[in-house]
């Protein structure tokens, strides 16, 4: 244990010191806060749900569950069961460029969301991997960076919410077909009808 968490406060250093530069402390600053990807959240889900079909307005639906179970699973559950402390309350020579906040450290609630929501539209629409994933990991790499949690805290997150991500896709998944499955028996049944 003590050697794997030597080489998280390695990777926490690096992230936190080497890489620290003025650009970087203004762009993780910024993508870090929530507030700022809502009005990206509405309009997305707003034309997944109107152009996306069944399959869309599923998606939605999902994707809504799945983060309030993920963040109040992580906020409230795993969070004070293991009460791990932060960085910045640990070690004395942390870097904070929008200061030290939050509760415990494990796992990171960013990551968890993040990564929770990325595999989830990947299994829906695979296309969109490459946004979907480089977006979950800036996110949660800007946590690491400003701070605010180790390595580990974004592993252990991206690890659960992909978890997540992947059992709420499977279900949305199903019942599309099960929805298009019916369409389809309707359809062929309305069909047989007029040839009678």
């Amino acid at each position: 244990m003590d050697f794997l968490f030597s080489i998280d406060i390695a990777i926490f250093y690096f992230i936190n010191h080497t890489l620290s530069a003025g650009f970087l402390d203004k762009f993780f600053s910024i993508i870090t806060n929530v507030n700022n990807w809502y009005i990206t959240y509405v309009i997305l889900l707003s034309l997944c749900f109107i152009k996306g079909g069944t399959k869309g307005k599923l998606a939605v639906i999902g994707v809504i569950l799945l983060i309030v179970v993920t963040d109040q699973l992580g906020y409230r559950v795993l969070k004070d069961l293991i009460a791990r402390p932060r960085p910045f309350s640990v070690l004395s020579d942390v870097i904070l460029p929008i200061g030290s906040t939050g509760t415990y450290s494990f796992p990171s609630n960013h990551a968890l969301n993040n990564f929770a929501a990325a595999v989830f539209f990947y299994r829906l629409y695979p296309n969109l991997k490459w946004a979907l994933f480089i977006t979950a990991f800036l996110v949660s790499i800007s946590r690491v960076y400003l701070g605010l949690h180790y390595p580990s805290d974004i592993l252990g997150g991206a690890l659960i919410g992909s978890v997540f991500g992947y059992i709420f896709a499977e279900i949305i998944l199903r019942i599309n077909k099960l929805t298009e499955q019916k369409k389809i028996n309707k359809s062929e049944s309305q069909n047989s009808e007029r040839f009678k």
